[in-house]
């Protein structure tokens, strides 16, 4: 019985707006125990990019997120659209964010945002960048930090992205980036 348990006895889906769905799964988890419901939000599966300019600067990008209703600073990032494959996503949402065009793309990990609540998967990059191309799409401001003025952010409380903290540490486990300088 290890293997059947538990399980999915339903499935619904209610679409809220071209970026989320609530899910709710009715799950037993044993034979004859009462079931119970539980949701998630789906979304699209989600990028992240740690970039590095030629002079070990790293772009951040500022905008508007009404969900937290404030400005954040964040790692350049965006939801992967229906065929596309992750590290295009990628090279296209760094472009379009901060200008910068993707010279070398390497995949660090993909990970669950949110266990408990969201059924998306983020896509982490470490991506080695030439100097900016053109402007950021309306609406981004973007800041060029040392790793040193990174640490300092984070620790700081400026740079607030839960998602965006593993993919710098994902980073940093590989030896990509060196936090021990801020």
């Amino acid at each position: 019985m290890a293997g059947k348990w538990p399980r999915i006895v339903a499935r619904y889906t209610m679409r809220v707006s071209p970026w989320m769905d609530v899910i709710e799964r009715e799950v037993e988890f044993a034979p004859g125990a009462p079931i119970q419901s539980y949701h998630a939000v789906g979304q699209a599966d989600y990028i992240a990019i740690l970039a590095m300019t030629p002079q070990r600067l790293i772009p951040l990008v500022r905008q508007y997120r009404p969900a937290v209703e404030a400005f954040t600073w964040e790692l350049p990032a965006g939801l992967v659209d229906p065929g596309e494959d992750a590290a295009e996503t990628c090279k296209r949402e760094l472009l379009e964010e901060t200008g910068l065009r993707a010279r070398a793309v390497r995949a660090l990990g993909t990970a669950s945002p949110c266990t408990g609540r969201m059924s998306n998967r983020i896509h982490s990059f470490f991506v080695e960048t030439g100097a900016p191309e053109r402007k950021p799409e309306s609406g981004i401001e973007v800041r060029f930090v040392s790793e040193a003025e990174l640490v300092a952010a984070i620790t700081g409380g400026e740079f607030i992205s839960q998602l965006h903290l593993g993919t710098i540490a994902l980073a940093a486990a590989r030896g990509l980036l060196d936090l021990a300088e801020g």
